[in-house]
This record gives C-alpha cells, structure tokens and sequence, in this order.
C-alpha cells in the first residue's frame, strides 16, 4: 500500500527527502509546503511534485504522512497541528525541545489512532545494523563503556541561514547529538543517568558562507558539551558534541565489551567501516554483509569517499509499520527517550549535577538485509 507524503517545509534538507523518497515501495511524495511560498514552489518544480498552501497540504485527500522539516522551535507545533488534522507525522530531529511537549505529542497521537515518528534513521544503516549483530551475538561480549566524539568548526562555515543552530533547541548535543544518542539505544538500550559539563567558546559567531558573508549572529545555547551517560545495562559512554574545535584525532564511536571491542562508523551516516577487537586486542575489518543500506549511492564531497546515503528509511519503516500494525523502528518512545537523554546532558551541565533519566524505551528491532530490501522497489 502506497502512503502519500507532503512535506512542510522547503529548507536544505527537504531536498534529500524528495530526492530518495522514490527508492522506496510505500511512500510517494506529493506535495509541498512552506511559511515562504516561493520556497515551496521551487522545490516543487524541482522535483515535479505539489506545492500547496500548508492549510491545502494538511488537508490533502491524497496526502496519509506530514512530513516535518522545519526549524526545531516549530517542530511540537507543526506535529500537533498536523496530527489534529488526522495526518500521521514523521519528524525532523529533534521531536520536541522537552520531554513533556514529546509526551503530550505521543498522547495526541494514540487519542486520534495515528504514529509519529522521528528521524534520525541512520542507525538503520548498513554499518550500523552490522555493528547491531555483532553485538547482539554477543561476539564482543557485553558492552561496558565505550566513547563517541562529533566535534567540527561549526555551521557558520558553510550553511547559508545558520543562526538557529546557535539558538536555545538546537546546539551541537540537539542538532547532531541525535544520531549519536539514537544510535547508542540501539546498540546498548535505555540511559540511566547523565552528567555532563558544557561551555560556548564565543557569545558570536560570524557567517562565512554565502549570502550572508560577514553578518555576525548570537550564540544562545552551549556549543561544547562533555557528556558521560550511564545505561541501563551499566554501561558508561563518554559522549563529546562541540561546534568549536577546529580538528582532533577523536574516533566517532568505539565500545568496550567484556570479550573485546567494536569501532562503529559516524553515526550520521548510512555506511562505513566496522572493524572489532578480540582480547589480545587484534583489529578485524568486517566484510561487508550485503545490506543494502550500506551500499555506496552518492558520490563524496570534496573528494572524499562515496557514501551510502539512504535518508527517508525511516519514513518507509513507518509506512510498512503503519500497513502492518507493527512499532515502527523510528518510533516516538525510541524518539522521546533520546529527546530527554540530550535535555537532560544539558540541564546537567547548567545545574552541575547528575541527572537521572525517567523515560525508557525498548531497543528499535533490528533490520536484516532482508527486511531493509524489502522496503525498497
């Protein structure tokens, strides 16, 4: 059963959903939408679908799932405004900016029978579903600690409109945070408790891209956060997100078992390298294992490497999901925990104290090559 998708929101992003989207067998995108109608028209004529008025959109005969790309602070608003519309909603991260507006989304939702879902859906990627099966055979043992560091020069340097990722709901630990967190749950399980130390190297940051080259904008929310996060299963993770270091020798993501070790690529991609330690601490590259979600489909920037780039994954998991009565693997419970683990490393590092974590989450079932290719066409 094929799920129509329109989009609100018209911003960089929303063109990897339109472009990618056709992979899929149950998601077809047909409409468009923006607060900039100019905005929502040329995309549209991009990408040969609708634009509509956001009112047409969420009214849409043809339209089953909202999409949700906008700014953070709008993304609770949206999401409520769309499910009282009788859409289901799959989200941009983060869901909401507290774990009580992510709450009050998921009560809305299960009152009018409808799903809302999240991004990010990277985890479902090859190399990260790899390292889910080693892990799960219990091939490194259990996991006890481990470290994931994502720190760059920040978003001024190359995103045309940058300001509100400098901004209170957006930051490094919310804007990049989730695909590191999310896929933590889903290597590990649920948090327990967090502790974290955060700063921001300057009040102001001055654009360097273009068109706004020059123009200095405020920074209002922490831009180095230092976070340490206690599992459920005991396992303590070091976790680094900073918009204000220029180059480091930090791995992405590394876990520690009991019978050796797993090196899991960034999380904020599909594919990568999985290598593992035994106990004698040799290093094995994995063969790849023919995921699909793995496989090399867009060409590298700057040079650099092909990517496997698979984003709106997680739209069509919750299309089959919503087809088949199953919990969709993006799903808000998964969702809403990391939402409070990221709130809650960065009321840590304002009060100076552990916090502890009151939601939890079961882990997102696993995606085998085989279920991975069966949602595509």
């Amino acid at each position: 059963m094929v799920l129509g998708v329109g989009i609100i929101g018209c911003g960089n992003i929303s063109a990897a959903y339109l472009r990618l989207a056709p992979l899929f067998r149950d998601i077809e995108v047909r409409a468009v939408a923006d607060m900039v109608p100019a905005a929502a028209e040329a995309r549209a004529a991009e990408f040969g679908v609708r634009a509509d008025s956001v009112d047409d959109l969420l009214a849409a005969d043809d339209v089953d799932i909202i999409v949700n790309l906008t700014i953070p602070d709008a993304h609770v608003e949206v999401t409520r405004t769309a499910l009282r519309a009788g859409k289901h909603v799959y989200s941009e991260k983060p869901l909401a900016l507290t774990l009580e507006d992510g709450r009050s989304l998921r009560d809305l939702a299960a009152e009018k029978g409808l799903q809302v879902c999240s991004a990010p859906d990277t985890f479902l990627g090859g190399a990260h579903q790899r390292a889910r099966a080693v892990i799960d055979a219990g091939d490194v043992g259990r996991i006890v600690a481990g470290t994931a560091h994502v720190m760059s020069k920040g978003m001024e340097h190359w995103h045309p409109n940058p300001d509100f990722f400098f901004l209170p709901g957006a930051g490094p630990m919310l804007d990049i945070g989730p695909y590191y967190v999310t896929n933590l749950i889903n290597l590990i399980g649920p948090v327990k408790r967090v502790g974290a130390l955060t700063s921001m190297a300057r009040t102001t940051r001055r654009i360097l891209s273009e068109p706004r080259r020059g123009e200095d904008i405020p920074v209002k929310t922490p831009t180095n956060i230092h976070a340490l996060l206690e599992f459920a299963n005991g396992a303590t993770v070091t976790v680094s997100t900073s918009w204000d270091v220029f180059a480091h020798r930090h791995a992405n993501m590394e876990l520690y078992g009991t019978e050796g070790a797993i090196f899991v690529p960034d999380p904020n991609f599909f594919g990568g390298d999985v290598e593992v330690a035994d106990t004698e601490g040799a290093i094995t590259l994995l063969e790849p294992d023919n995921h699909p979600f793995g496989v090399a489909n867009q060409e590298g920037k700057d040079g650099g490497p092909d990517r496997a780039n698979y984003r709106t994954a997680g739209l069509a998991d919750m299309a089959d999901a919503i087809a088949t009565g199953r919990t969709p693997r993006c799903g808000i419970e998964v969702a809403l925990h990391a939402v409070e683990v990221m709130t809650a490393v960065l009321k840590s590092g304002e009060e100076g104290r552990f916090v502890d974590i009151v939601s939890t989450c079961e882990r997102p079932e696993a995606l085998s090559p085989e279920a991975a290719r069966a949602l595509m066409k």
